[in-house]
């Protein structure tokens, strides 16, 4: 018969896994971290005197279409509503280019006809790249 009270095994922490984690952890942050472009070879660009030409190029066309149906390009009143009006309007706006994005901004109000209109004659001159303005309406309690 064994009377001396039971010895408790002590406590070990095994840092095995805690060290294979933090190595993990090093490694990560390391492989996602981005450095100084410092080794990147530096170049003296030239100078010049003129101005950039695509600095004076429009980036976007405006339509708008107000609440009785009347056509603007690049906020100037389009003479009627017509759409061969509406043509001839867009196509002095755009000049050449083709790829100018358009921004339709219609009236809530404007009927669905007027800003078909729109649509159709921007996509026979080509210009394809088409967006809405909309705003975001007041939060209601």
């Amino acid at each position: 018969m064994n009377l001396q009270p039971d010895k408790k095994a002590g406590i070990e922490l095994n840092l095995t896994p805690l060290i294979d984690v933090v190595f993990l952890l090093l490694i990560f942050f390391m492989v996602s971290t981005t450095f100084d472009k410092e080794s990147r070879i530096r170049v003296n660009l030239p100078e010049a005197t003129t101005k950039d030409e695509q600095q004076n190029e429009r980036r976007v066309l405006d339509i708008i279409v107000d609440a009785k149906g009347h056509y603007y390009v690049d906020q100037e009143e389009v003479l009627n509503r017509e759409p061969e009006t509406l043509r001839r309007a867009i196509e002095k706006a755009a000049g050449e280019r083709r790829d100018l994005p358009v921004i339709i901004t219609a009236d809530a109000q404007a009927t669905h006809q007027a800003v078909m209109i729109v649509m159709d004659v921007a996509s026979q001159l080509g210009l394809t790249q088409m967006t809405f303005a909309a705003k975001i309406p007041p939060e209601q309690n």
